[in-house]
């Protein structure tokens, strides 16, 4: 058998095929991945494939450094009309903070922990909701059911109790039409832009957050603060960093911070005090 074996595949002929074979099998999960995540995962959805962190950064196309050379400062700003945002803000990558967009949304007194919990206790299809993506972080709940069935006094980090930050999308259609009745299109953004279809919520106590990443969605966003506060720590790319600075801000409640997560690697910090809660949507 050694002998007829050798006959048909000599050494450095079946390395040969083996290599190329494996280089396809390769290119082909790739292929899935890359398929998979642009299909599901910019949409708001959970994958089932995920492509890890460290190959999608190795993979995203450098940035030109023009975005972000000539800022200084992240202002902050009131009564800016759609159109200075739109030349200034709204497509150049800098980032702003809005501290006078959410003076007509019911959500600042009525959204709180409590509230989501009772919302999705009595939403029909809960299968469709545990459907729409969700972000545990460090907290290791599977899904929003079990992160929304937390004691009291873990809500509330009463002593000895582990603090908790975690994140989810609006993507089923029940809820969200409840929460979209207590806030609204944020009156700066140019008047042609339109929210993207899924919003996204984040929630937590002091002492988490979120961890260095870049996005990678199709557009720039905007994050509102409905409660508590948020520390937010901006790094422009590796390819910039001789070109730009880095900039450090606190999201006070009631303020709005426009940025380009696709751009700026972003770090997020809740601050010491009421829990943090904040919505945020892309937007074109």
């Amino acid at each position: 058998m050694q002998q007829l074996w050798q006959q048909h595949c000599s050494a450095s002929g079946c390395s040969q095929k083996l290599l190329r074979l494996t280089k396809i099998l390769l290119l082909c999960v790739l292929a899935v991945y890359f398929l998979n995540y642009y299909r599901t995962e910019l949409q708001g959805q959970r994958c089932a494939l995920a492509l890890p962190r460290p190959l999608r950064y190795a993979l995203r196309p450098p940035e030109r450094c023009d975005f972000c050379a000539n800022i200084q400062s992240v202002p902050r700003l009131s009564n800016l009309t759609p159109a200075q945002f739109e030349a200034e803000y709204a497509y150049s990558g800098a980032p702003v903070i809005v501290t006078d967009a959410m003076h007509n949304w019911t959500a600042t007194t009525l959204f709180d922990y409590w509230y989501f919990r009772d919302v999705y206790r009595k939403a029909k299809r809960k299968e469709r909701i545990r459907d729409c993506q969700f972000l545990p972080y460090k907290t290791g709940f599977r899904d929003i059911y079990e992160a929304l069935d937390m004691t009291r006094a873990r809500v509330n980090l009463e002593p000895n109790e582990s603090p908790w930050y975690f994140g989810w999308s609006n993507c089923h259609a029940e809820t969200a039409e409840e929460f979209r009745r207590h806030y609204g299109r944020p009156y700066f953004l140019p008047e042609r832009s339109e929210n993207n279809a899924v919003d996204w919520f984040f929630i937590g106590t002091a002492g988490l957050g979120a961890q260095m990443h870049i996005d990678n969605v199709r557009l720039p966003s905007w994050q509102a603060q409905l409660a508590g506060s948020k520390r937010w720590l901006l790094v422009p790319p590796p390819e910039c960093y001789f070109q730009c600075k880095r900039f450090d801000v606190v999201v006070q409640q009631g303020d709005i911070i426009v940025l380009d997560t696709n751009r700026w690697y972003h770090q997020t910090f809740v601050q010491p005090g009421a829990i943090s809660l904040t919505i945020g949507a892309e937007y074109d």
